[in-house]
């Protein structure tokens, strides 16, 4: 061993790909190559650096064989726990990296990876980071907490990230603390991300508040995200310039649809009304309009309102307010379909026949006038009593409605036909006071005007895929890929205990089997858990350039046209459609197209994510902050979710909470992953998905968005 270190490696290397070789430990190794003891040391360096490179791989049993598959790159997704998972570039499935392989790694780094020859989970494949290729987090929302040196005078603090996945508290020094204090909300510059048994430190760059300011938490989650919520100057005057009434020469062209009778069906409190609805009826065949408002005719491609709003990708709805994608001249202005007013739309018209089938179709560029804004309450009411509702305020609306809700059924009952599945999960609703504090949390579910208007926003967004997809030109599709095997098998196992099953074909289940299940578990104690389960098991949707199915929907092509407001993927899909009806789609636009559409498909699935996470994390935080207020109030919930630690209860009200293993009653308790219960072997207590049970509140943590409970045995309530 007295070679260099790279001819040492090159040596053991050429050891571990001979083709008699069989896998040995380091020990064995020596032997074979001669390594007098003196010199082991530095053949576990050479056999270390090889397994750092990715070169290596070392088994179960610590014997060390070549890497059979290549280095890999990724994001690095870390959890609180320590582990993480690896997106990585070409790969179908995250790979797992284990605590002891992260190697330094924070959350959200760009990462190299070599796959290791453990399995995790049944067959997923497990990593090492091998080198950080580059830093995804330089910045991170924090609560300062001030140190003090020998003397008692600040000297240091410490940041705890807001973000638990960050995973260690940041080290400030007094210099670099703004004169944070205390209970602060600090943005974080991190300028060293530390090593082995020392604390990344940073600098202090924004002070946004203390963690009890009204709005000051939420702020924290906009922040945390990067959720821009100021628009740029430049950005302000181009809508106000756009945000300009209907004129003649802007209808010009168009399909004039004023005289129609339109509604417009939306929550009481929406501002942005992008969707309007009209049908009429011709013997047997209905005749449905839905009419999108025009966005692309204000917001020209590659303009600083349309750069702005690829870079925003949707609207976010938090708990206490909305970050919209467009400002507000366009979104609740001129690109809001307000009673009363002559507004450009892009209108999608179906003929559909008894059976709900669309039999024909127009799509075309129109000018439409509100004739009422009706509300999802009110229009819930007409479909429940029509005779009643006659006599009311939309009495004239009655007609048309009613014939909605029966046109609407029908299109759902030849979804379902299909295969087409329904998660109808109750939302939530936080009620705040003033001063941000959650007053009320209640489930929202959806009513019957709800659904009849996803009926025919469904409608016209296949309407218009399919339409697209057979002229073969550039188009920005919604798919939903089908759920991972593995997945579904750990379902089918699950449901097993509940006396469930359903049937997989080749590795494949067709959605009406997923459908099957949910309507024979409707009204079930277990119908949430299963539900949530399914749901679990399903990839997420997200946005592509080629038709490739969804899932979900049991539809062979799909996008989404009927939202352009919010969601700039709608946006995208309304220029293509003009461009065609315009007879601009030539070789040059369709270039255009084919280059830009995966760069948009891939903003905007990210987009959606990160909006989608930081909704939840308001969610979650109010729900804390309501329940901090309510230690020791008791509760009847159902065991929502169960995990060797304990398991998770949720109540009505929508809130969940954790009940540790270590507060139950009992002996012990043992962890039965196939049965997906908690059982106290002496006791004969058994704790199991679905089971209702009353909790009493112990402690909720707003900061760390946690509630535990604790299990009342003694039969009061």
């Amino acid at each position: 061993m007295e070679n260099t270190f790279q001819e040492r490696k090159e040596t053991v290397y050429r050891l571990l790909c001979d083709d008699l070789y069989v896998p040995m430990k380091a020990k064995e190794i020596a032997m074979l190559l001669d390594v007098q003891k003196p010199d082991r040391e530095a053949l576990k360096e050479v056999l270390d650096a090889l397994v750092a490179e990715g070169k290596a791989e070392v088994t179960a049993r610590g014997k060390y064989i070549r890497t059979e598959g290549k280095l890999l790159t990724g994001v690095f997704r870390a959890h609180p726990r320590g582990f993480g998972f690896v997106t990585a570039d070409g790969e179908e499935t995250d790979i797992f990296i284990p605590e002891t392989q992260v190697n330094g790694a924070f959350h959200m780094d760009t990462v190299q990876i070599a796959l290791t020859a453990g399995t995790v989970r049944g067959r997923r494949r497990e990593g090492k980071v091998t080198k950080i290729l580059a830093r995804g987090m330089t910045h991170a929302v924090c609560t300062y907490e001030a140190g003090k040196g020998a003397q008692g005078e600040r000297s240091y603090g410490f940041a705890v990230p807001d973000n638990q996945k960050f995973g260690r508290d940041i080290f400030i020094p007094a210099e670099c603390s703004m004169g944070a204090v205390t209970g602060h909300k600090v943005v974080v510059e991190i300028t060293n991300y530390g090593e082995e048994g020392k604390n990344p430190a940073g600098k202090v760059t924004e002070i946004l508040g203390h963690s009890n300011d009204p709005g000051c938490d939420i702020l924290s989650i906009v922040r945390g995200f990067d959720l821009p919520v100021e628009f740029p100057e430049r950005m302000l005057h181009q809508a106000a310039r756009a945000a300009k009434p209907v004129s003649p020469a802007d209808m010009e062209g168009r399909t004039d649809l004023r005289d129609l009778l339109t509604v417009t069906i939306d929550g009481e409190d929406a501002k942005d009304l992008d969707d309007a609805v009209t049908l009429t009826r011709e013997g047997e065949l209905w005749r449905l309009g839905v009419h999108i408002a025009d966005v692309s005719n204000y917001v020209q491609e590659n303009s600083a309102l349309d750069v702005e709003a690829l870079k925003r990708g949707n609207s976010v709805y938090l708990v206490d307010r909305v970050i919209p994608m467009l400002p507000h001249a366009l979104s609740n202005g001129i690109c809001s379909l307000n009673e009363g007013e002559d507004r450009l739309a892009l209108s999608c018209i179906m003929t559909i026949d008894a059976k709900g089938n669309v039999t024909d179709h127009v799509i075309a560029e129109t000018v439409i006038r509100v004739n009422r804004r009706m509300s999802y309450t009110g229009v819930a009411k007409i479909l429940d009593d029509p005779k009643a509702a006659e006599k009311g305020e939309y009495g004239e609306l009655v007609p048309m409605i009613a014939g909605m809700g029966e046109l609407a059924a029908v299109l759902r009952k030849k979804r379902m036909r299909r295969g087409s599945i329904d998660f109808d999960f109750p939302e939530t609703k936080i009620l705040l006071d003033p001063q941000g504090k959650p007053t009320e949390i209640r489930p929202y579910d959806r009513n019957a005007a709800t659904k009849m208007i996803e009926d025919f926003m469904l409608a016209a967004n296949e309407t218009v895929a399919q339409d697209y997809f057979w002229q073969d030109l550039p188009f920005l599709y919604r798919t939903h890929d089908n759920p991972d095997p593995e997945k579904i098998r750990t379902l089918s196992a699950f449901i097993h205990n509940f006396g469930y099953s359903i049937r997989i074909g080749q590795d494949e289940l067709h959605p009406k089997e997923l459908q099957k299940l949910l309507g024979s578990i409707e009204g079930t104690p277990e119908e949430l858990l299963i539900s949530r389960l399914a749901l679990r098991s399903m990839k997420q949707a997200r946005y592509s350039a080629t038709a490739d199915g969804h899932f979900g929907l049991a539809a062979a092509h799909y996008c989404h046209f009927t939202s352009p407001i919010r969601r700039y993927p709608d946006l995208q899909i309304h220029r293509i459609i003009k461009d065609t009806l315009r007879g601009r789609m030539n070789e040059e636009r369709i270039t255009h197209y084919e280059k830009r559409l995966p760069e948009v498909a891939k903003q905007t699935s990210q987009t959606e994510r990160t909006a989608a996470e930081a909704e939840r994390e308001t969610e979650r935080m109010k729900k804390a902050e309501y329940m901090e207020e309510r230690i020791g109030e008791r509760y009847e919930g159902v065991i929502s979710g169960v995990t060797e630690w304990g398991f998770f209860v949720e109540l009505a009200n929508t809130v969940e909470g954790m009940v540790h293993v270590t507060s139950l009653e009992g002996d012990y308790y043992v962890f039965h992953a196939d049965r997906y219960e908690l059982a106290g072997e002496t006791t004969g207590i058994s704790y199991k998905l679905g089971q209702k049970v009353q909790v009493e509140v112990v402690r909720a943590d707003r900061q760390m968005r946690t509630i535990e409970f604790n299990v009342v045995n003694d039969g009061t309530f």
